[in-house]
C-alpha cells in the first residue's frame, strides 16, 4: 500500500508502545515485550538504534532530540542516549513502571507504577529523582498537555493534577465508563482528554469542572462487530489525538483504527484491518503520519494465539490527509 509502510526490523515480541519525537516528525521510538527500544527513522525506513533492557519494556517516550527513557518491568526507570546507545539508570520503583510522561513546560520526566507512586526526575541533576508521589492505586496510564497531568489507575480511579503543585490533585474523578480503563489521551487544545474501556467503549470528558462544560462529555461504543448475530466487543487499547486538528484516532483489538471527530460526534474513517490488535498508536508532531503497533495482545490468553496462527509483530507507518480534518458543524 502506497500510503503506509511495514517498518524493517520490528521487535521480536509484542509492541508495548509507539512514540514519535516531540520535534522531528521522522523519528520513532517502538517499545516491547522482547526487552527492546528501538530508534527508527521512518522516512528512510532505517532502525538507527536498538536498545537492550533485562525485561519487558512497557513504557517509552522522547525527552529531547538526543535523549529518550524508559520504563521497565524490572522496576527501573532508564535514560537512554540516542547518539551513543548509552543506557543510564535514573533510579527505580519498587514494582514495574506502567506508563511515562514528559512534562516539557518545567522540562521533568515522570513515570507511574504499579507500586502506586508517580515520581518526578531531573535527569541532569546529581540524584535524578526530585519528587515521589503516593497514590490511592497502580497506575495504568498516564498523559499530559501543557501542565495538566491525567493519570488513570485501577479502580476505575482519575488524578488530574497541575505538574506545578503537586501537594494534592487539583481534580479526582472516577471512570464515566463502567469497566477498566485500557486507553487514555489529551486532547491538542488542553480542554480534556478521552478514556478507552475494556468493553469497547470511549468516553470524552473535560477539565472545566463548570456545569455547563460537564454536560458536554459522553460516551460511546466503538470497535464491535456483530457476527452471525452475535456481538463482539474487543477493547480500545489505544488513543492519540491529531497535534494539528484535535479529532483523535483509536485502536483496539479487533485490528482496526478509526478517526473520530469529537466536537460532532462523529466517525471520519475507519483504515483497513490489520492482521493482529493494536496495543499502541501514535501521531507525529506535524500530523502528517500515524504509527500503528500491531501485535497479539493476550486478551484471550493462549487460545487466542492459537487461533491467531502465531504471533503477529509489526509497526505500521501511515500517511495521514484530510480524513483526520474535522468535519463542518452543521
Amino acid at each position: 500500500m502506497a500510503d503506509q509502510v511495514e517498518l524493517s526490523s520490528p521487535p521480536f515480541d509484542s509492541v508495548s508502545q509507539v512514540r514519535f519525537s516531540p520535534t522531528n516528525p521522522d523519528h520513532l521510538l517502538v517499545s516491547a515485550w522482547d526487552t527492546t527500544v528501538r530508534f527508527y527513522d521512518v522516512a528512510t525506513n532505517e532502525q538507527k538504534a536498538k536498545f537492550d533492557h533485562r525485561a519487558a519494556v512497557l513504557s517509552c517516550l522522547f525527552g529531547d532530540s538526543t535523549h529518550a527513557y524508559s520504563g521497565c518491568l524490572d522496576t527501573g526507570v532508564r535514560e537512554l542516549d540516542l547518539t551513543t546507545e548509552k543506557v543510564t539508570s535514573l533510579g527505580q520503583h519498587s514494582n514495574s513502571v506502567s506508563a511515562l510522561s514528559y512534562a516539557r513546560e518545567i522540562n521533568t520526566l515522570i513515570s507511574g507504577s504499579w507500586d502506586q507512586s508517580l515520581r518526578f526526575w531531573d535527569p541532569r541533576a546529581p540524584k535524578a529523582e526530585t519528587s515521589n508521589h503516593t497514590l490511592p492505586e497502580r497506575v495504568y496510564h498516564m498523559d499530559i498537555v501543557n501542565n495538566t497531568l491525567v493519570v488513570s489507575m485501577a479502580s476505575r480511579l482519575f488524578h488530574i493534577y497541575d505538574v506545578r503543585r503537586m501537594s494534592e490533585p487539583a481534580q479526582t474523578r472516577e471512570s464515566s465508563l463502567k469497566f477498566m480503563t485500557r486507553s487514555l489521551a489529551c486532547m491538542a487544545d488542553g480542554q480534556g482528554y478521552a478514556i478507552g474501556s475494556v468493553e469497547g467503549r470511549i468516553g470524552v470528558e473535560y477539565f472545566n469542572p463548570s456545569p455547563e462544560i460537564q454536560d458536554k462529555k459522553y460516551a460511546f461504543k466503538c470497535h464491535r462487530q456483530n457476527i452471525d448475530d452475535v456481538d463482539h466487543v474487543w477493547p480500545v487499547n489505544a488513543l492519540a489525538f491529531h497535534p494539528v486538528h484535535n479529532t483523535f484516532a483509536s485502536a483496539g483489538s479487533d485490528g482496526t483504527v478509526s478517526i473520530w471527530d469529537h466536537k460532532v460526534k462523529k466517525r471520519l474513517r475507519q483504515y483497513p484491518k490489520y492482521a493482529s490488535a493494536i496495543p499502541s498508536i501514535a501521531f507525529n508532531c506535524d500530523g502528517t503520519r500515524l504509527a500503528v503497533g500491531v501485535s497479539y495482545t493476550w486478551d484471550e490468553g493462549d487460545e487466542g494465539l492459537k487461533k491467531e496462527g502465531g504471533t503477529v509483530r509489526a509497526v505500521w507507518v501511515r500517511k495521514v490527509g484530510d480524513e483526520v480534518k474535522p468535519r463542518a458543524a452543521g
